[in-house]
């Protein structure tokens, strides 16, 4: 239904807008997310207030905007930690190259990702300092002063950081960068099945994050020797499909076995007096996942946000003429009160320099879910129009005691579409291939090559080497997935399935 107030305004307004044209055209997109998705995501995240560059190439401001976001996460990720009784926690940014150097392959993992100090001031350094590219060693090297006793475990701790990994690929603001923030998890345990267990929640808190804040479906899996943390036994992800046809992997949770401890001499007396070396994780959750979030349910007309972490998730757009001007700011101003009452994180658009169709395109930009219109003929006939983003649909809704609750069902309805319509997408997108050629055409089609593999390093690298498609994760739920026989040869090797060469179903795809 169409607001005649919001015709009548617009009308009189032609005017003042086309006088505005250069200023219309800087804040909205100039290029669609199909044509050119590159620029449409680098105007969006910079027009819609999330992003300024720094100085610093590859490190990026989170606005205002953004930040909130990460706030919701911290708020809500942190209550899933903090509630199964992990322990937050802070330790050093610089870490001394002596205890980065312990274990062998973390090292190695990331040794071309590292930022060194090497003076201080005026003088140098006696031994260089890395600044935190992850924090398994520092806090690794506490965790052996501290465990003595079986009575000491298990140890878990968590904390939210900054690190540094000084990459120069790529650099693309929330999806890779140099400095960016996060959330990690370390524990020890006394036993194996203990920390496979928590490895498994971790991933489970993140699926779960990313369905309920963000409205992202995931694949859950196990990732490939690879692609696994380097350090670790193994590592499970969490995985989506964004529409640019690429894979992106979300989030991670380590099993790190005793690699670690052996290095560090992370020891506990059991309940024999025995020594034994503790069983280890990590797993983290970064600002990564604020892209991901972006460029799965925004389009043309700019962000779109679920309303979790929406900063605004209701902004009124009162319809100002000379008549009726004092009666719908007063209108405006009472139903602000009262949604901000209620809990709502609600906006006033009052401004009187803009047109209302100025404020409706800026809104949109800024991916703010609902907008509230009312007008001189709204209150008469005592209704307001709401508009929802995800949608664009517009309806009228009765000004009385009920709206808050309307207004409420359709945030969350709101939320409910966009996980339903990403989830759907997600599942159209994996395609259940055969041979090499199966999946060097579903990858051209933009899909995700869900493929039976024989998981060797050597052939994985070699076709990543010829193609840039790689492993993203074998489920961890098979249900559903046909059962791998004799009948059933590797798509790279040609093996077939057999208890000495077992095959997995692995997702194979294009990825950040």
């Amino acid at each position: 239904m169409a607001n005649p107030d919001s015709k009548s305004n617009q009308s009189k307004q032609n005017k003042s807008q086309s006088n505005k044209s250069d200023r219309k055209s800087n804040l909205g997109l100039t290029v669609t997310k199909e044509e050119n998705f590159s620029e449409w995501y680098t105007q969006l995240i910079q027009k819609a207030e999330l992003i300024e560059y720094s100085p610093v190439s590859g490190c990026y401001i989170l606005r205002p905007r953004s930040y909130f976001i990460w706030e919701q996460v911290r708020n809500y990720l942190g209550g899933l930690i903090t509630d199964d009784g992990v322990q937050n926690s802070y330790f050093p940014l610089f870490i001394p190259e002596s205890l980065l150097t312990k274990e062998e392959d973390h090292v190695e993992g990331f040794a071309a990702e590292v930022a060194w100090v090497e003076t201080g001031g005026h003088s140098k350094l006696k031994e260089r300092l890395a600044v935190r590219p992850t924090s398994e060693t520092v806090m690794y090297d506490s965790y052996s002063k501290w465990i003595r006793s079986y009575k000491d475990l298990p140890l878990r701790l968590n904390q939210w950081a900054n690190v540094v990994r000084w990459e120069f690929k790529h650099c693309t603001p929330f999806l890779r960068s140099r400095e960016f923030l996060w959330q990690e998890g370390h524990t020890a345990f006394a036993t194996k099945k203990e920390a496979d267990e928590e490895a498994l929640k971790a991933l489970n808190w993140y699926a779960q994050t990313f369905k309920e804040l963000f409205a992202v479906p995931t694949l859950k899996g196990q990732k490939s020797d690879s692609e696994k943390f380097a350090g670790a036994d193994y590592t499970l992800s969490v995985e989506t499909f964004l529409p640019d046809g690429k894979a992106i992997q979300g989030a991670t949770s380590h099993h790190l076995g005793q690699n670690f401890a052996k290095a560090f001499d992370i020891k506990f007396k059991d309940h024999h007096e025995k020594d034994q070396l503790v069983f280890q994780n990590s797993w983290g959750f970064t600002t990564r996942t604020i892209g991901v979030c972006i460029l799965m349910h925004s389009d043309d007309k700019g962000l779109v946000l679920p309303p979790k972490v929406a900063q605004t998730q209701v902004v009124i757009v009162p319809l100002l003429f000379k008549k009726g001007r004092e009666e719908v700011l007063a209108a405006t101003s009472k139903l602000y009160d009262e949604l901000k009452a209620a809990g709502l994180r609600v906006h006033l658009d009052n401004r009187e320099d803009q047109s209302a169709g100025f404020k409706y395109n800026e809104w949109e930009l800024k991916g703010v879910p609902i907008r509230i219109e009312l007008g001189p003929r709204d209150l008469e006939n005592k209704q307001v129009m709401m508009a929802r983003r995800d949608t664009g649909d517009k309806l009228s809704v009765p000004l009385d005691n009920n709206l808050t609750k309307v207004i409420e069902t359709t945030l969350t309805k709101i939320h409910d579409n966009l996980y339903e319509k990403a989830s759907d997408y997600l599942s159209k997108s994996i395609i259940q291939c055969e041979t090499k050629d199966d999946v060097l055409n579903a990858i051209k089609n933009k899909k995700i090559a869900l493929v039976p593999w024989c998981g060797s390093k050597e052939s994985e690298e070699a076709f990543k080497e010829e193609t840039s498609i790689k492993s993203l994760n074998t489920p961890l739920d098979t249900k559903g997935l046909p059962e791998l026989t004799s009948k059933h040869n590797c798509f790279l090797t040609g093996e077939s399935h057999t208890n000495k060469t077992p095959l997995r179903w692995f997702h194979f795809g294009k990825s950040y």
